[in-house]
């Protein structure tokens, strides 16, 4: 044997060797792309039922939101129509209202007056005193303006 063909033997057991490996490779992708495929046909499978449960959804809510839209359309009517009654009852009720208690009011001031000028002893102001402690000239002046009163 010539050195020439030692190295075609050579050559030739490692072409044999790298065409196992490619084949061994190749058989591999190709259980890999059945199993992907097999993969894919499944999810397709259970997609096309979620898909349409999805879709059914979302019809519903558009429903539920129309619904609500109604309902909110309502609510603001009825919140025109309260704001307009309300309106409606204070310009009604509320200038007669003022004029009763106005003469209520003249009333029990004109009756404190009359027995102001009567000879009715007035009470004496209850004065406290805090040894220790002023009282601040707000509170004098509320207290002064209170036993005035009395």
């Amino acid at each position: 044997m010539t050195g020439g063909e030692v190295a075609g033997i050579l050559v030739a057991v490692f072409w044999a060797i790298l065409v196992s490996f490619l084949a061994l490779a190749l058989a591999r992708l190709a259980q890999t792309l059945k199993a992907t495929t097999k993969l894919v046909a499944d999810v397709t499978e259970q997609a096309v039922p979620l898909l349409s449960d999805a879709s059914a959804t979302v019809r519903s809510a558009q429903t539920q939101l129309d619904r609500v839209d109604a309902i909110a359309t309502d609510v603001q009517e009825v919140t025109s129509n309260a704001s307009a009654l309300s309106t409606t009852v204070a310009s009604t009720f509320g200038g007669p209202l003022v004029k009763v208690a106005a003469f209520g009011y003249g009333v029990r001031r004109a009756v404190s007056g009359r027995r102001a000028e009567t000879d009715v002893p007035r009470r004496t102001p209850r004065r406290t005193v805090i040894v220790g402690r002023a009282v601040p000239a707000a509170r004098r002046s509320k207290r002064n303006n209170r036993n005035a009163r009395d």
